[in-house]
């Protein structure tokens, strides 16, 4: 008698419909015991003001022009520009106000409407952490505008070009309602926008952030929908912090329909929708490597995507380290 499949179990693999292409899922992995590499302890704390990062207020950089300031894009090709989001080194987004993370948020929306008046593609990231590359500690993400559209754009614009073609609807607006009545793989969900674990998710606690609403790209947000967005930021990346308590390291960034000389073109195929990347695995210090099989073969995972979503699920939405100072607070008190 065959056995009874278990995805959390058995070795399978997933259809990413989004970007063409397949996962392995290998949750059995998990059982293994790690004696591979282990990252250093994070800095417990950040300074927060370094006369010397040109990324910091007042600081004068080695060609003695002044460094950004907050929520200012500064060029450095006329397509590649950066911004900070806060005055303060320590501060990152989740530990930043709801009306804060507003005011990233229609920055963002405001340097696509710029830069997307001239190029087909405006590419806005965050690189999170010395794990993900990120060479300064003040939090800060770049925008890139490219007078052509990358390879993964493309399969995106592919991919739900051809979803629309054949069914008439969005395929990640449809993917959305599909979640929300499986409800196995959500994360976060609120009055204008889901978070979920998306069923072909590689790295291990990827998370997908949809509109409810058909949306094309940023600058299309109401009011409602930008103050709700920064709401849901500020939770999602709270429950990333505290799942191994540490400032959680990550790449993110926004996929909206193509701009430029496309605004004009019929994009009806595309929804919004931004993309979390974090490489933390077992702790704050063992991370997943795609390596070996996941560069010669494929992408693989090491638990499913609904065990990720139900971890990050159950994490509380007040962030650990506000918690601990009113855990200290209390007992002086």
């Amino acid at each position: 008698m065959a056995a009874t499949f278990r995805a959390s179990e058995h070795q399978h693999i997933r259809y990413n419909p989004l970007q063409d292409e397949w996962v392995l899922v290998s949750a059995h992995r998990m059982k293994r015991p790690w004696q591979g590499q282990v990252e250093p302890q994070l800095l417990k704390t950040v300074p927060r003001h370094d006369p010397l990062n040109p990324l910091c207020p007042g600081a004068t950089r080695a060609n003695g022009e002044d460094p950004v300031t907050t929520l200012s894009s500064e060029p450095k090709p006329p397509e590649d520009k950066v911004m900070c989001f806060h005055p303060w080194s320590d501060v990152t987004l989740p530990l930043m106000s709801v009306p804060e993370i507003r005011a990233v948020i229609d920055a963002w929306a405001s340097v696509t409407d710029e830069l997307g008046a001239q190029y087909p593609w405006v590419q806005i990231f965050e690189n999170k952490g010395a794990m993900m590359g990120c060479s300064n500690p003040h939090p800060h993400c770049q925008v890139w505008a490219s007078s052509f559209l990358p390879d993964i754009p493309q399969r995106e614009e592919r991919s739900q070009q051809t979803y629309h073609s054949q069914h008439g609807k969005p395929l990640l607006l449809e993917y959305g309602h599909q979640e929300l009545l499986r409800k196995e793989r959500l994360v976060l969900t609120s009055e204008h926008w889901i978070v979920l674990v998306p069923f072909w998710a590689v790295w291990p606690f990827q998370t997908l952030l949809l509109p409810r609403r058909h949306v094309l790209r940023l600058p299309e947000l109401t009011p409602a929908e930008r103050d709700d967005l920064a709401s849901v930021m500020k939770k999602l990346l709270t429950k990333y912090d505290n799942l191994f308590e540490t400032s959680f390291p990550y790449s993110m960034g926004w996929h909206g329909a193509p701009t430029g000389l496309q605004t004009g073109a019929t994009c009806d195929h595309w929804q919004l929708h931004a993309h979390y990347y974090p490489p933390l695995l077992r702790s704050a210090t063992v991370r997943k490597f795609m390596v070996g099989y996941e560069m010669l073969a494929q992408a693989q995972r090491d638990l499913t995507p609904e065990q990720a979503a139900e971890r990050l699920r159950a994490l509380p939405e007040v962030h650990y380290c506000l918690a601990q100072k009113d855990k200290e607070t209390a007992a002086i008190a």
